[in-house]
């Protein structure tokens, strides 16, 4: 079966980055480069101006997703990895012992480890179980006095589980520790709320569930966390200091900002918000349950994560027996245009907990413009392959 003679491109991998973009997403993006495209806090002329109001608009947007108490405290940045660097390293000191679970990302387990190596801070990996549920109990044992921070991913890129952010934000409140989550993947599908939650810190990135383009996410900061700067330069502000600026959101914004994704974000949250979040949940939630119902009735897949019948990201973490991830993937894409990811997914830890490692699984993510029949016609194309093995 030849996909080009078919004119089939089915695009699951959403869980990486989204796509399609919404229409509005590249109208917004395209009026900006067509017809305003001033550089925001640089300039006072009029095509400035409507750049810097965009780029306002859009940080109180962010705070008011996730109830973040004040938009000055909405800093932009490249993408999560980067909001999360900003995170750990502007806040940890000398000293410090931090928490992280067994589900985290490379952005987390990749940045801790170098500043353990550095001889800077100490890390405990608290367990999570084979369906990656974080050990409540386990977690509790492991923090210390010098305990500063505890770090969760909210949903795991591999296995779609849903962490319970709540209880381990009100476990941070009680025992005065910083809460950092990572929402790389659960922003835009799962409600939060920073001060109901906890969090201290909430890094985003906005080319996954909130349908903007690549390049833009950020660091939400709910208190007045001192957050050291990483990065020094022109912020358009006290130019005349040869200090960086210590206000927010200055403090951490160093340089041009990315007016362009700022803006193709800003449209790509309204458009989560026009569907509504329960109902971009409910709707794809329903589709992971009936992919999962039907790989379960085939003998030779093993599905990683939640049951279908728990809450979890619309993503599903497989392996087929006696095929490679990486040889399935090849397959899906060259015979019949299903384009997935296999492999580690930048999460060792992950794939440790549920069981994959070191090969890693083959993940199919879908997204708010996947649909039933190309669901049903990756669960054929599936099925195809594994019968002519």
């Amino acid at each position: 079966m030849n996909p080009e003679s078919l004119k089939m491109k089915i695009y699951l991998d959403n869980s990486a980055t989204s796509w399609p973009k919404p229409a509005s997403v590249i109208s917004a993006m395209s009026s900006y480069l067509n017809e305003y495209g001033g550089s925001p806090g640089r300039s006072g002329h009029q095509f400035a101006s409507k750049a810097a109001c965009e780029v306002s608009e859009t940080r109180e947007l962010i705070a008011s997703l996730f109830n973040c108490p004040a938009a000055e405290r909405v800093m932009f940045a490249a993408n999560a990895t980067h909001a999360l660097n900003f995170a750990i390293k502007g806040v940890l000191n000398q000293g410090d012992h931090i928490i992280i679970s067994h589900m985290e990302h490379n952005a987390v387990y990749r940045t801790v480890s170098y500043l353990k190596d550095e001889g800077i801070i100490s890390f405990d990996i608290a367990n999570c179980n084979e369906h990656g549920f974080l050990d409540i109990e386990h977690l509790k044992s492991l923090i210390r006095k010098n305990t500063r921070m505890i770090i969760c991913i909210h949903g795991s890129n591999v296995a779609g589980t849903i962490q319970n952010i709540s209880e381990i934000g009100s476990i941070c409140a009680e025992k005065q520790i910083f809460f950092l989550v990572d929402a790389a993947q659960s922003a835009g599908f799962v409600p939060i709320d920073m001060v109901k939650d906890n969090i201290d810190l909430l890094a985003f990135t906005g080319h996954k569930k909130l349908y903007g383009p690549t390049g833009i996410g950020g660091l939400c900061i709910k208190d007045e966390i001192p957050v050291r700067t990483l990065i020094h330069g022109g912020t358009g502000s006290k130019s005349d200091l040869a200090g960086h600026p210590m206000f927010y959101p200055d403090r951490l914004e160093a340089g041009t900002l990315n007016a362009v994704g700022i803006i193709g974000l800003k449209a790509g949250i309204e458009n989560v918000l026009d569907k509504g979040i329960n109902h971009i949940r409910t709707s794809l939630s329903e589709l992971s349950r009936y992919f999962i119902d039907e790989c379960n009735q085939i003998d030779e897949i093993s599905i990683y994560g939640p049951s279908a019948k728990q809450e979890r990201l619309p993503l599903i973490s497989m392996n087929i027996r006696n095929m490679a991830p990486s040889e399935m993937a090849a397959r899906l894409d060259k015979d019949f245009g299903v384009m997935v990811r296999p492999g580690l997914h930048c999460s060792p830890l992950a794939h440790q907990t549920i069981g994959s490692f070191p090969e890693g699984t083959l993940r199919f993510s879908f997204g708010c413009f996947t649909t039933e029949e190309e669901i049903k016609y990756a669960l054929d194309s599936l099925k195809t392959i594994i019968h002519d093995q």
